[in-house]
């Protein structure tokens, strides 16, 4: 009778402790995922409680038309991410170093400018499958505050949501879609206008090494002047053994018109804490 009654009261205690302790048990943490190198926006969210710093080391780019020549280079691009949930990250950007400087095809005359980049704010739900497998999808919106110099910063508040969704063509490749409506400042500083872009990518690991290509296409309806950019733009991605939370990574984008970047070229790392 004893023993019946303490197996009867064992049992008991498994049933009432076994969920607390599953709950107790630490999840596996999901894979490493950065929003670097490529223009396109990645469904993953980071796991509750993490953080993650990405930072553009270098970027150059240059721009040549009839009249002018712009070139212009970016140091310290940094994107921090933090897990709210298991579903939701919040995202804080800053250009902490931007330069362009425009030369006057015709007479040399050259202006420059530099300073700190405007401050953006934003955040990104998973839609399905937040650790990025499979077929996944996102939303995410941000707000630009204009706090960076007086010759670079946007001249008021701008804002955008994207939706973006990655869909697996077979065990090796995925295709990235990225849709995105913004709500910018107008180029004579007075009111705002709509602008639309849309990135598409393709990529592929090779076990430590992951290579990417994305067309990216945006339209800014300027009252002033409406433009249409397109690049075609190629990334790699190194992700060291001995360092599975981070990554080194390049990209290098090809100007697809006369409005669009001929040449940029990218460099930055990302890890995950």
């Amino acid at each position: 009778m004893r023993l019946r009654l303490s197996a009867a009261l064992f049992a008991s205690t498994l049933a009432v402790t076994a969920p607390v302790l599953a709950q107790d048990a630490s999840p596996t943490p999901r894979d490493f995922c950065a929003d670097r190198p490529g223009k396109g926006t990645p469904t993953c969210i980071l796991d509750q409680g993490r953080w993650q710093v990405e930072l553009g080391l270098f970027d150059a780019a240059r721009q040549t038309d009839g009249a002018t020549k712009t070139e212009t280079w970016d140091a310290g691009d940094l994107f921090v991410r933090y897990g709210l949930t298991g579903l939701t990250e919040l995202q804080l950007g800053l250009t902490t170093w931007n330069r362009e400087r425009t030369i006057d095809r015709a007479s040399g005359v050259r202006d420059t400018v530099e300073g700190v980049g405007d401050l953006s704010l934003g955040l990104r739900h998973s839609l399905k499958n937040p650790d990025g497998s499979g077929l996944s999808a996102a939303i995410s919106g941000f707000v630009t505050a204009p706090t960076g110099a007086r010759a670079i910063r946007a001249d008021g508040f701008e804002g955008g949501i994207i939706l973006p969704v990655s869909i697996p063509l077979n065990d090796d490749w995925s295709l990235s879609l990225s849709p995105e409506v913004g709500w910018v400042s107008n180029a004579g500083g007075d009111g705002r206008h709509a602008a639309y872009t849309m990135v598409a990518g393709v990529g592929r690991g090779f076990g430590q090494l992951d290579l990417g290509a994305e067309l990216w296409v945006s339209r800014d309806d300027d009252p002033v002047e409406a433009t249409t950019q397109s690049t075609f733009d190629l990334t790699a991605v190194w992700s060291p053994p001995s360092l599975p939370d981070a990554q080194l990574d390049f990209g290098l984008n090809f100007g697809l018109n006369d409005d669009s970047p001929d040449v940029e070229f990218g460099v930055g790392v990302a890890r995950r804490f």
